[in-house]
């Protein structure tokens, strides 16, 4: 119930955030924006949103692949369409897709949580990290010359100062941190172990799990490979959703360069830290901004562009990923 509850409450906020931004642009002149997008116009964007769905295997398939083999590519495709699922439905947004994927992760490779959420945390990482250079190495030569691109440009160079401190502090203080994650995980496990086990898991049992935690991050450093296709991954799916977002803006009457658009396509992830299911309201009005600032779109085609992708993102992520989540095994506790 209490589940439930923050799902909606989350959900209402994530909407009342949406309809306040979409208010103060003009909501006639962003329905109006969004109407004129052809048929045929939508398709092509409905047809990127898979694709992208769809790339975000390759980064799947390479970061399980330590697992006992990992995942067949059929098989990624499920787990990271799932993935999408659980982003969009989640009470707290996407930031705990990865660790309820961990669970099925973990049941699909007969191997530990602790493994899966080791692979998957290092996934995320570098996914994010290598958009983030990339956009801005992009934006320092396309976006230099433009002075309302400043602040784009300083939010990029901040992310990647950010990113490499966090994985610095986390490396450095392993010890600490695992200490700290035994501390405050232990009683969570023990009680909700004892809803499915006859002796629930001890200290000793969320320690031994945390040293492969960090053991399937560091173990990382000897496959270089799949650590640049992760981060192909990522730069796959920037590309898929820049396009959408182009087709959409020139469908609705406001043509715009493409490379300004692949530059900030990395910006609303921020919103993923917004307990928000799929970060409605939130990842809109941060990329509409952004859209806004780095294109010189009028601010009406800026939301109608987001407002159809994200239609598209959302019922594409709900209704397929959905159908792919309710196959996954591991729904049952063992």
């Amino acid at each position: 119930m209490r589940r439930s509850l923050r799902f909606l409450l989350g959900t209402l906020l994530g909407l009342t955030v949406l309809a306040a931004s979409v208010y103060t642009v003009g909501a006639d002149a962003v329905l109006a924006r969004a109407t004129r997008l052809s048929p045929v116009l939508f398709a092509a964007v409905l047809a990127l949103v898979v694709v992208e769905g769809v790339v975000d295997a390759v980064g799947v398939w390479a970061s399980i692949r330590p697992l006992n083999g990992g995942l067949s590519p059929p098989e990624s495709v499920q787990f990271a369409l799932a993935g999408d699922f659980f982003d969009i439905v989640s009470p707290a947004g996407p930031v705990t897709s990865e660790p309820i994927m961990a669970r099925f992760i973990s049941v699909a490779t007969d191997t530990g949580y602790s493994d899966a959420l080791g692979v998957r945390s290092v996934a995320k990482y570098v996914k994010s990290g290598t958009q983030v250079v990339f956009s801005a190495m992009l934006g320092a030569v396309v976006l230099l010359d433009a002075p309302d691109a400043t602040g784009v440009l300083s939010v990029l160079v901040v992310a990647i100062g950010g990113l490499l401190a966090l994985g610095a502090v986390a490396l450095a203080s392993r010890d600490a941190v695992s200490r700290l994650l035994v501390a405050t995980v232990t009683p969570l496990v023990a009680r909700v172990s004892a809803l499915y086990r006859d002796r629930p898991h001890d200290r000793a049992t969320v320690r031994r799990a945390v040293e492969r935690f960090w053991d399937r991050i560091v173990a990382f450093r000897g496959t270089p490979g799949l650590l640049a296709l992760i981060a192909l991954g990522g730069v796959l799916e920037q590309l898929a959703t820049t396009l959408a977002l182009w087709v959409a803006l020139h469908g609705i009457g406001q043509p715009v360069a493409l490379l300004p658009i692949l530059v900030v396509v990395p910006l609303p992830q921020v919103a993923s830290a917004v307990p928000i299911p799929g970060s409605l309201g939130a990842y809109d009005l941060l990329l509409g901004g952004a859209l806004v600032v780095v294109t010189a779109a009028q601010s009406a085609p800026a939301a109608a562009a987001v407002l159809v992708l994200r239609t598209a993102t959302l019922v594409f992520g709900a209704t397929t990923g959905g159908i792919c989540a309710a196959f996954l095994r591991g729904w049952r506790p063992t």
